[in-house]
């Protein structure tokens, strides 16, 4: 089963690192998300899981779960929702005030109008 877990911690580290190195926001979102996910089952996995043991914790109990790892998870899950949703209505607006959703589109923005500016100039030359 840790190696079930392992393998999917590490599909979507995998996934979320190839979606944030692309060029776009959307998939930079997906991939913050996917990568917020990794962490959170990573730190679910280390609070060691057990099927079928209670959460109160006897003092006779020898194996129990741990409940700072679900409480960490609880808390990051809501701080990556709002992130996400901050990085949604960002990428957004982006988009409607640069007309494109290129990460460096600021950039291209920036490159487009100091073309313009030069064409403009009389006795600039092309």
């Amino acid at each position: 089963m840790e190696w079930l877990v392992s393998l999917v911690i590490g599909v979507m580290t995998a996934s979320g690192v190839y979606l944030v190195l692309r060029a776009r926001t959307f998939p930079l979102v997906l991939g913050l998300t996917l990568l917020s996910y990794a962490v959170n089952v990573f730190l679910f996995a280390m609070g060691r899981l057990q099927i079928g043991q209670a959460a109160i914790i006897r003092p006779e109990a020898t194996a129990y779960t741990d409940p700072l790892p679900q409480a960490l998870v609880l808390t990051a899950i809501v701080i990556a929702f709002g992130m996400t949703a901050f990085l949604i209505v960002l990428a957004l607006k982006a988009r409607s005030e640069l007309g494109n959703d290129h990460v460096d589109g600021l950039i291209y923005v920036a490159e487009e109008q100091a073309n313009n500016k030069n064409e403009s100039k009389p006795g600039a030359s092309s």
